[in-house]
């Protein structure tokens, strides 16, 4: 087992093993079990921005960014603050997961506003690696536009079902084959907002949730 695996307790995480996460208790039903803790998913994301910032050694004009929303909000504003180069930061939002699907649907680009691209240095920024169909996609705008280099980050992968054709560089935490939610994915837009990874309970999958505003 790797040491971003779940599970791995090795020097890095073994000190947060301890600390008791709290369930959201409005959202505690519908919670199976947590899978990665909020002070994990920040100590990793300190130890990504490292890594990343030995990739590109100070290019005179920086890197671009590319987040894909909106899952990716959460990881991009927490690792962003930790990146040590000049950046400029845009933005593709693609569907792959409508409503309540719990497997893609097939990546669909909805929208995207981003700097020149020409001959910069393009990271794009994810939570899941998962089909990769997301990621493909956004991976060929940016080819089709020009980038002089392209490489991926993503928070979680599921290393089950990555395919071997899309590569990403700096990796978060491997995970198994379940349908998590939290720090900024989603189950019918719901979710987004706790601040761990968790995995939801299966039989609210099949089951529209209808929550008053």
């Amino acid at each position: 087992m790797s040491e971003h695996q779940v599970g791995y307790r090795g020097p890095t995480l073994l000190r947060h093993a301890a600390r008791k996460t709290c369930i959201i208790p409005s959202m505690n039903g519908d919670i199976d079990r947590v899978l990665i803790t909020e002070a994990q998913i920040a100590a990793r994301i300190r130890e990504l921005a490292g890594e990343i910032g030995t990739a590109y050694p100070e290019p005179a004009d920086g890197i671009v960014i590319v987040p894909v929303l909106s899952g990716s909000v959460f990881f991009l504003v927490d690792l962003v603050r930790l990146l040590p180069m000049k950046m400029r930061i845009g933005m593709v939002a693609v569907s792959s997961y409508p409503g309540e699907a719990t497997r893609s649907q097939g990546a669909k680009l909805v929208s995207g506003r981003f700097p020149d691209v020409r001959d910069r240095h393009v990271l794009l920024v994810d939570d899941i690696l998962d089909s990769g169909g997301t990621l493909r996609l956004v991976r060929s705008v940016m080819e089709r536009a020009g980038a002089r280099s392209i490489k991926t980050a993503v928070l979680l992968r599921k290393v089950s079902r990555a395919p071997v054709d899309v590569p990403a560089d700096f990796v978060g935490f491997d995970i198994e084959d379940r349908f998590v939610v939290g720090y900024g994915l989603d189950y019918n837009d719901y979710y987004r907002n706790l601040p761990y990874i968790a995995v939801l309970r299966p039989e609210l999958y099949k089951v529209a949730e209808s929550c008053p505003v």
